[in-house]
């Protein structure tokens, strides 16, 4: 029950960013039913920091370190069975373009942290995390998910992305993840804080002069269900 209910709090908080490169080709709904898929990310299989700080220990833990359900696990759980699911953490685009990928996800971000030891004057998101962005969607039709505990520096990657989602740090159910990718469910979170397109426009806030977001408070694009729900 406990973990159901975390499912349904994930995707809820579920922001989608971006989707598609223009408004009449959407990105998402995902197709569950594809030929061979790729999979990607630091963060696509690891408990750990889907959770990040604050959680089996102070400052979090990557690795599996609790129950749950990781992102590749919720994708494989997700596609029909006659779709082949290719997990690589870091392919190059050799690899991808050899492959004949229908589509990929990324998944990426912070490590654990919490109090001090995520301070950060940067806001970057760490390698290989924009090489992984970059290789992937440069290779092939990619959605970008991203979990971070707060907005990151992701302008430069934007328009290379065909989605992004902003999955800010989901904990062990990685299927409220997927039941939004793949249309179960829509999207329908908003953000509850700007989204800056540098660190020197902070702080930034609402009302401010030179409020000038990437994303504005409150934004969020939402999608309609193409399936019924579990």
């Amino acid at each position: 029950d406990h973990r159901d209910l975390a499912r349904e709090a994930v995707r809820k908080s579920l922001v989608l960013l971006k989707n598609g490169k223009s408004i009449d080709q959407p990105m998402l709904p995902l197709p569950k039913k594809s030929t061979k898929i790729l999979v990607a990310g630091t963060h696509a299989d690891n408990i750990g920091n889907q959770c990040g700080g604050w959680t089996i220990e102070w400052h979090g833990k990557s690795g599996n370190i609790t129950k749950g359900t990781t992102i590749l696990s919720a994708v494989k759980n997700a596609v029909d069975p006659t779709t082949e699911v290719v997990y690589v953490e870091n392919p190059t685009p050799d690899f991808i373009k050899s492959n004949n990928f229908a589509y990929a996800i990324v998944v990426t971000g912070e490590y654990p942290y919490s109090e001090s030891s995520g301070d950060n004057q940067n806001l970057t998101i760490p390698e290989p995390g924009p090489t992984t962005i970059m290789n992937v969607c440069e290779s092939v039709k990619c959605v970008v998910v991203l979990m971070t505990g707060r907005p990151v520096v992701i302008e430069p990657y934007v328009s290379s992305m065909d989605a992004l989602v902003a999955a800010w740090l989901p904990g062990s159910e990685g299927q409220g993840v997927t039941d939004a990718l793949f249309g179960d469910y829509g999207f329908t979170g908003k953000l509850a804080h700007t989204w800056f397109k540098t660190v020197d426009q902070l702080p930034m806030n609402v009302g401010d002069p030179h409020y000038d977001p990437l994303y504005p408070f409150g934004y969020g694009l939402t999608t309609e269900p193409t399936t019924k729900g579990y």
